[in-house]
């Protein structure tokens, strides 16, 4: 069965660097009641809803059981949850929809990173036997990715520093990133990569809502159709990769269209400056591109949630008549082992 489906409603919270004071749910809830605010629909209006969050974020199991508080469990709601990015979560809710056995789907998800060392919990994802017991964090692989495109000849400590300054001198814009403006490169975090080479982390939620045909077009004036999406993995072991480039993405762009005709916008999710590098050579971006107009994740990067937001900021600029063409990209894993690639569309003007 093949349908056209739109994304037409996108909310997120502020990224902040603690919420102490907000559980969960209520951190989410605010996110929930403004998504559907800007469809008019009623959570009994949803025909399916999926969220992503993580467990080891949460420090319980089947900690998004109690997010479900803030969607309304009752009456019996159809319902999915992903230990993924929220990304991952759209993906699956694109699939029931293609499936005829809804017309709409509301997609969340959130994350708090900061009660515990995100540093210390990103280990988890890491070979069992061969890496993780080694406890290298998240930045100290980033770090080897860095210098293996530093020493491939592929970039260098300046214009990694330039891509951690614009992304934020142009989040001045978005009110919801967490760095805004000047921001120092500061020191070494682990070599070659500094503080403004890395992201923030913070607390943050985002949601969108999907709908097929019709029914999107009576919810949105400018949907922004879903025209491919697909995602791709690499192998768990950084050994046997090339840090230098990302096969798995240049795949999944393939495989979702993004090669049929050119962008005007992406959206990447490139938590570290060097994988932007990898990215733009995997998609084949050039300077024609506006990249990360957000600020991408080096302005705000709420685990679980970061990559939603990618796909959401890339639907709202097709939904205000900026863009016509986006693409948007999630990644998981360390040194960009997952990644998944959309194409979005505006209907002509």
């Amino acid at each position: 069965m093949t349908r056209d489906i739109a994304v037409v409603a996108f909310a997120q919270t502020d990224v902040l660097r603690t919420t102490d004071e907000l559980s969960e749910v209520e951190m989410l809830m605010p996110v929930l009641h403004s998504v559907l605010d800007r469809t008019g629909l009623k959570t009994a209006d949803i025909g399916f809803t999926c969220s992503g969050s993580s467990d080891y974020l949460a420090g319980r199991a089947f900690s998004f059981t109690l997010a479900l508080d803030g969607v309304g469990a009752w009456p019996p709601i159809s319902e999915s949850h992903v230990e993924m990015d929220g990304a991952w979560a759209l993906y699956e809710a694109w699939t029931k929809l293609l499936t005829g056995d809804a017309d709409t789907a509301l997609v969340y998800s959130y994350g708090k990173s900061s009660p515990g060392s995100l540093r210390d919990v990103l280990t988890r994802q890491l070979d069992p036997y061969y890496v993780a017991p080694l406890w290298p964090d998240s930045v100290a692989l980033a770090a080897l990715q860095a210098q293996a495109l530093i020493d491939a000849g592929d970039t260098d400590e300046r214009e990694l520093a330039a891509i951690g300054t614009r992304s934020r001198r142009v989040a001045t814009l978005n009110s919801r990133a967490q760095l805004r403006g000047a921001v120092p490169q500061g020191d070494y975090v682990v070599r070659p990569l500094r503080t403004g080479d890395c992201p923030p982390v913070g607390d943050g939620a985002a949601a969108v809502i999907l709908a097929a045909g019709e029914r999107a077009r009576d919810l949105c004036s400018r949907p922004a159709w879903i025209r491919g999406i697909d995602h791709r993995i690499e192998a768990h072991s950084l050994g046997v990769r090339d840090l230098t480039d990302s096969p798995s993405t240049r795949l999944a762009a393939e495989r979702a269209g993004v090669f049929e005709r050119p962008v005007d916008t992406a959206e990447l999710h490139a938590p570290f400056s060097a994988q932007e590098v990898v990215l733009r050579k995997a998609l084949r971006l050039d300077d024609s591109v506006r990249v990360n107009l957000s600020g991408g994740a080096l302005a705000a990067n709420p685990m679980m949630a970061a990559g939603l937001i990618r796909v959401g900021e890339a639907a709202a600029r097709i939904h205000r008549g900026e863009s016509d063409r986006a693409l948007a990209h999630a990644t998981s894993g360390p040194c960009l082992q997952q990644n998944l690639v959309a194409v979005l569309e505006g209907e002509p003007r």
